[in-house]
C-alpha cells in the first residue's frame, strides 16, 4: 500500500508549490484581465490592443527573442562542444564561460550602458583612437537600433550560459560508443556532430530552447537600463500599465498576451523536437 502512494507522496511538494505559486496567480491574472465590475469584459483588452504602444512593443518582443534565441542557440552549441571535448581545465572554461550566469539582468544592462553611454567605454576608445571629436549619443531615440543591437548583445552576453549548461548536461549523457562507432565508418566531425549529437540532444533542445525563449519574451530590466521607455516591450508596458497608469486590468491583459505566446512557442519547440519513443536512450 505504502508503495502504491509513494509516487504522489513525493510529487505532492511539488504539485503544490506549482499550484500556489503558478495555477492561483495565474486564475488571478485572468480574472483581472477579463472582468470588471459588471462581470466578463473584453474592454481591457481592447484598451491593450488599441493602445499605439501595444504593436510596436509586441513586434520589437517577438523580433528581440527571433534574434538573440537562434544566435544563443549557435553560441551555446559550440561552447558546449568546446567543453565537452576538453580533456584538461574543463572546469575553469566551463568556469569562465558561466560567469555571467552570476549577474541579475539589471547588472547585465548597467554593464553594458557603461559601455554605450556618451561617457562610456565605446566612446572614450572612439576618442582615444581619434576616431570622433567629441563623445555621439549612442543610446537617444534618434538611434532606435543602436538601443536594439545594444539589449540584444547584452542578453547574448548574459543568458547564453543558461542555454551552454544544459546542453553540456546533455552531451555527457550520450554514450561515447555512438561516436566511436560513427568513427570507425568515417564520419567526418561534422557529421558526427550533425547525425549523431544533434538527434540524441533533442531533450536537452527541447529544455534550452523553451526556457531561453520564455526568458526572451519577458526581457525587461536590460531594456529598462539600456533604453528606458524608449523601446517598448511587452513587459515593460506590463509596467508602466500596473505602476505608471495604475491600472491593472490592462496591465493582466498584456501578462496574458505574454503568458499566451510562451505556451505557443513551448507547444512548436515540444512539436518540432520531439523525441520517437524507439530513439529514446
Amino acid at each position: 500500500m505504502q508503495s502504491r502512494f509513494l509516487p504522489y507522496m513525493l510529487l505532492a511538494p511539488a504539485t503544490l508549490f506549482l499550484a500556489v505559486f503558478f495555477v492561483y496567480p495565474f486564475v488571478q491574472i485572468g480574472i483581472l484581465a477579463f472582468s470588471s465590475g459588471d462581470g466578463f469584459t473584453m474592454g481591457h483588452i481592447q484598451t491593450m490592443a488599441s493602445h499605439w504602444k501595444f504593436g510596436t512593443a509586441l513586434w520589437n518582443t517577438v523580433l528581440l527573442t527571433a534574434i538573440i534565441v537562434p544566435i544563443q542557440l549557435a553560441l551555446a552549441l559550440s561552447m558546449a562542444s568546446i567543453v565537452t571535448k576538453l580533456k584538461t581545465g574543463r572546469s575553469t572554461i566551463l568556469f569562465v564561460f558561466a560567469i555571467p550566469l552570476g549577474l541579475s539582468d539589471l547588472a547585465a544592462g548597467i554593464i553594458w550602458l557603461a559601455i554605450f553611454e556618451q561617457s562610456g567605454f565605446l566612446n572614450s576608445m572612439l576618442a582615444g583612437l581619434g576616431v570622433i571629436e567629441q563623445p555621439i549619443l549612442f543610446l537617444g531615440y534618434q538611434n532606435m537600433w543602436v538601443i536594439f543591437a545594444a539589449v540584444v548583445l547584452a542578453e547574448i552576453w548574459r543568458a547564453t550560459a543558461i542555454m551552454m549548461v544544459i546542453l553540456v548536461s546533455g552531451m555527457g549523457l550520450i554514450p561515447k560508443e555512438y561516436y566511436e562507432a560513427a568513427e570507425v565508418f568515417g564520419a567526418s566531425p561534422w557529421k558526427r556532430f550533425t547525425k549523431v549529437t544533434l538527434p540524441l540532444l533533442r531533450p536537452s533542445l527541447q529544455t534550452a530552447l523553451i526556457l531561453r525563449t520564455i526568458a526572451a519574451f519577458e526581457v525587461f530590466a536590460v531594456v529598462v537600463a539600456l533604453g528606458g521607455t524608449t523601446l517598448p516591450v511587452l513587459m515593460g508596458e506590463t509596467y508602466q500599465w500596473q505602476f505608471t497608469m495604475r491600472d491593472r486590468n490592462v496591465a493582466a491583459a498584456y501578462a496574458m498576451v505574454i503568458l499566451g505566446i510562451s505556451i505557443a512557442a513551448t507547444l512548436v519547440f515540444l512539436r518540432l523536437l520531439r523525441v520517437p519513443k524507439e530513439a529514446r536512450l
